[in-house]
């Protein structure tokens, strides 16, 4: 594990992996490497774009990297086996739940899982909170 590696997992468009690396990036700045971890090519492109320090891309760099991180950032759906249109596969989901890093997941009900318990609240609310929770478990050590 590495003290200050936080991984975003994002797929699909890459929007949300995007604006939280661009939050993470803001509230951070230097002091965290940004490892974008993108299901698909356009994804990890995103992230790249708005700041991430380093990305790979499908199954086997979301397997190799995962348990070197010391956050892992996304939403609910990467811990769901073929969540996201079947783009997150089991080892992957796999890989990021056993990983030992804290997992600051956004709760989007579009994977078939329903939080009980967590009120609907905007999704630039929800990246928003996830930033400072996970830059504080950067930054508070």
């Amino acid at each position: 594990m590495t003290d200050n590696l936080i991984a975003v997992v994002d797929g699909q468009g890459g929007g949300i992996g995007r604006t939280l690396v661009e939050k993470l990036r803001e509230a951070l700045g230097g002091e965290a490497h940004i490892l974008a971890l993108g299901t698909n090519a356009r994804a990890t492109e995103q992230m790249l774009r708005t700041g991430a320090s380093d990305g790979a891309t499908g199954e086997n760099a979301i397997v190799i990297n995962a348990p070197r991180a010391r956050v892992i950032v996304g939403v609910t759906a990467i811990i769901v086996a073929n969540a996201m249109l079947g783009e997150l596969t089991p080892k992957m989901a796999t890989a990021i739940s056993g990983s030992p890093a804290e997992k600051v997941l956004i709760p989007l009900n579009r994977c078939g899982v329903t939080v009980v318990g967590v009120q609907r609240t905007p999704l630039p609310q929800l990246i928003d909170t996830a930033v400072n929770v996970a830059a504080s478990l950067v930054i508070g050590g």
